[in-house]
């Protein structure tokens, strides 16, 4: 089984591919200085292998790479970044206060 996480800016989303197949996406609103993640869904048959987290894990890596901040309005996304604090940095001043 391969897999693999790609940014789809034409669906205004990361995905995680398995064997080429779309299993799930993280939707984001691309914002001049941030990236709002907005909703991230795993296929029901592709639950419960771990793919969310690693989809938001390489998500939130490459928006790192850009040098932009994250807003969470996504609960998966937000619960994330507080379950794994190495991502904390990237949160928008908005979002910490």
């Amino acid at each position: 089984m391969s897999e693999e996480v790609v940014d789809n800016p034409e669906k205004s989303r990361f995905e995680i591919r398995v064997d080429g197949k779309v299993a799930g996406f993280a939707d984001y609103l691309l914002l001049p200085t941030k990236v709002v993640f907005t909703h991230t869904e795993v296929l029901p048959e592709y639950g419960g292998q771990g793919l969310a987290g690693r989809l938001v894990a390489h998500a939130l890596d490459l928006t790192r790479d850009t040098g932009l901040k994250v807003v969470p309005r996504c609960e998966y996304v937000a619960g994330y970044i507080e379950r794994n604090p190495a991502y904390k940095d990237l949160l928008d001043p908005s979002v910490t206060g």
